[in-house]
């Protein structure tokens, strides 16, 4: 386990999977992130790669090669190497290797940085590099949960989640685990989104952001402090607690990608939001913690 540490907050992040596990407070006594409680959710902040979400049947096809992955991919249960290690920063690499090579035709090289600012903010950064001779298709993601009440007084029903900016954004609904974009719906966050477990009947509440920046800020009723996460260039973002559990935790997910589509061929040359990258480049996607 990595500490990071800022003399106001402790971060924890376990190299496997480049996982996010704590984030504490001493002064408050607050812990932000969920604690990874398995009869609810036995994770905490996996790292979503070469995938984001299922694929139908775990199954794709690439240059007419079959292959099987699992939801989300092969990063949040692989061992990272820790490149880098300071008093408030930390760097964790995954590579590509004969087992990857296996279920994914690429040579990659994934790295996820963590960095803890004096004004209690927590950038977390993903550099994705191709290594391939051709190019490169990929999803990232981040999936961190945050504990819900963060505070006495409050309950999951008497907080909220408010988006800056305050707009109506199309949501992209699911049936089942996968996407019908060809059906959006709209979530209004003109105000803020008072949390109720019933919100989650058809799993996460997915928004379209168009690329544009946008706050998610998570606040209890009775409570001064609170969690926002800022998302820069993200195209989608997952709001997510399950259900029919009652969990007392909700993730803002940031994405760059998405499930498999209701009508997907399961190509991964025509999976939706898919990234293409060329040889040896990489391109970088991140978002940041704030904590009060």
């Amino acid at each position: 386990m990595i500490t990071l540490d800022n003399g106001n907050l402790t971060v924890k992040i376990d190299e496997q999977g480049a996982q996010l596990k704590s984030i504490f407070c001493p002064e408050t006594q607050i812990e932000y992130m969920w604690q990874a409680d398995p009869k609810f959710w036995c994770r905490t902040s996996p790292v979503l790669f070469p995938i984001v979400g299922r694929l139908k049947d775990n199954k794709y096809t690439y240059r007419n090669e079959p292959f099987e992955m699992g939801q989300h991919g092969f990063a949040r249960d692989s061992q990272f190497d820790v490149l880098e290690h300071k008093d408030t920063y930390a760097v964790f690499q995954l590579k590509s290797s004969r087992k990857t090579l296996s279920v994914y035709p690429f040579y990659f090289e994934l790295k996820v940085t963590y960095e803890l600012t004096d004004d209690n903010e927590l950038t977390v950064n993903f550099v994705v590099s191709n290594d391939s001779e051709s190019e490169m298709l990929y999803s990232v993601g981040a999936h961190p949960g945050f504990n819900v009440p963060l505070a006495a007084g409050d309950t999951f029903e008497t907080t909220t989640v408010s988006v800056e900016p305050n707009q109506k954004f199309q949501q992209i609904p699911l049936v089942g685990p996968f996407n019908d974009a060809k059906h959006p719906k709209t979530l209004n966050f003109e105000q803020p989104l008072t949390l109720d477990h019933e919100l989650f009947y058809q799993d996460a509440l997915i928004l379209d952001l168009e690329n544009q920046p946008v706050q998610f800020k998570i606040q209890g009723a009775h409570s001064e402090h609170g969690i926002n996460v800022n998302v820069a260039n993200a195209p989608y973002t997952g709001i997510w607690s399950p259900y029919p559990t009652q969990s007392p935790f909700v993730c803002i997910e940031p994405w760059w990608g998405i499930a498999d589509s209701v009508d997907s061929n399961q190509r991964l040359e025509n999976k939706m939001a898919i990234n293409k990258l060329a040889p040896e480049a990489s391109a970088e996607h991140g978002y940041s913690i704030s904590l009060f």
